[in-house]
C-alpha cells in the first residue's frame, strides 16, 4: 500500500512539473521575454493566477500528502490548460476519485446522433447536457416543444418548463409531473453542484417561479423522470407518450429523449 501511494505522489509530481514546464508565459497572458532557469511557467506563476497559495501548491507538485479541495484543482486544472481527460487524471492522482462533473453548453450533437434522431420522424428526440440545455432536436421534437422559437439562452427543459407557462399549460397532469422534474434535475445537479451556470439555473427559476422554489426546498430526490406523458396539442387534442433518456456520452453527460406516441391512448381534451 505505501509503495502504490508513494508511486501515485510520484507521478502527481511529474504530471504537474511537466505539464507546468510544457506552457510558455505567452500562453497565459503573461508577458515573454527574459532569461528563464527553467522552460514554461514558474510555480509561482501558476499559483497566482490559480488564485491559490504558493506553498500549497509546491507541496502538492511535489507530492507531499496534502488535502486540496475540488475547487483548488480545478483553478490548477484551468491555468495548466488541461483537457477533460487531463483533468480527470489530476483528480484520481490528488484525491484518488473522479472530479465533479462540468455541464458544457457548447457540446455539439455528433454527426452518427444528428442522423439517427432526423431518422425518427414521427418520434420526438432531443438531446440534454447535464444542465437540461436542448443542444439538438429533431423536427417532431421542435413541432411538440417550439425549441426553435426561443433564444439560444432560454433552449433550457427546465427553463421552459418552469419560467413561464407556455408549455407547461400544454401537459396534461402538470402537478403530478413537476415534483418527479425536478427530483430528477437534482440528481444531476448533485453531480456538479459547484459550477457557476448550475446555480445561475437554479437561482434564476427560483426566482421566476415560486412553484420551482417550493419543489426545490423539499429536496426530492425519488423522482422518476419517465414512463408517460400527454400533450395538449393544437386543436386540443390529447397525445400520450412514452418516454424515455438514454446516456450518449457519459464523460460529457449528454443525453437522448425520445418520445415514443402511444396510438391506443388518443383522446379528445
Amino acid at each position: 500500500m505505501e509503495q502504490r501511494v508513494e508511486r501515485t505522489r510520484n507521478e502527481l509530481a511529474d504530471f504537474l512539473r511537466r505539464r507546468r514546464e510544457s506552457l510558455s508565459p505567452s500562453a497565459v497572458g503573461l508577458p515573454g521575454g527574459g532569461r528563464r532557469r527553467t522552460p514554461g511557467l514558474r510555480r509561482e506563476e501558476v499559483a497566482a493566477l490559480a488564485g491559490v497559495g504558493l506553498t500549497w501548491y509546491t507541496w502538492l507538485e511535489q507530492g507531499r500528502t496534502i488535502n486540496v479541495s475540488s475547487s483548488f484543482l480545478d483553478n490548477v486544472a484551468r491555468v495548466l490548460q488541461l483537457d477533460e481527460a487531463q483533468r480527470h487524471h489530476l483528480f484520481l492522482l490528488a484525491h484518488h476519485r473522479a472530479p465533479p462533473s462540468l455541464p458544457r453548453r457548447t457540446c455539439v450533437v455528433p454527426a452518427f446522433v444528428r442522423r439517427l434522431i432526423d431518422a425518427l420522424i414521427e418520434r420526438p428526440a432531443h438531446v440534454l447536457n447535464l444542465r437540461w440545455d436542448v443542444i439538438g432536436w429533431n423536427t417532431a421534437s421542435d413541432k411538440l416543444f417550439g425549441f426553435s422559437l426561443r433564444p439560444p439562452e432560454e433552449r433550457n427543459m427546465l427553463w421552459m418548463l418552469f419560467a413561464d407557462t407556455q408549455l407547461s399549460q400544454c401537459i396534461a397532469d402538470w402537478d403530478r409531473h413537476a415534483p418527479t422534474i425536478i427530483a430528477s434535475f437534482r440528481r444531476d445537479f448533485a453531480e456538479a453542484p459547484d459550477s457557476d451556470e448550475m446555480i445561475a439555473l437554479v437561482d434564476g427559476l427560483s426566482k421566476a417561479s415560486p412553484r420551482f422554489d417550493k419543489l426545490w426546498r423539499d429536496h426530492d430526490v425519488h423522482g422518476c423522470c419517465q414512463g408517460q406523458r400527454s400533450f395538449i396539442v393544437d386543436g386540443g387534442e390529447l397525445i400520450s407518450y412514452e418516454h424515455a433518456t438514454f446516456v450518449l456520452d457519459e464523460d460529457k453527460h449528454l443525453r437522448l429523449v425520445i418520445y415514443q406516441p402511444v396510438a391506443t391512448n388518443v383522446e379528445r381534451h
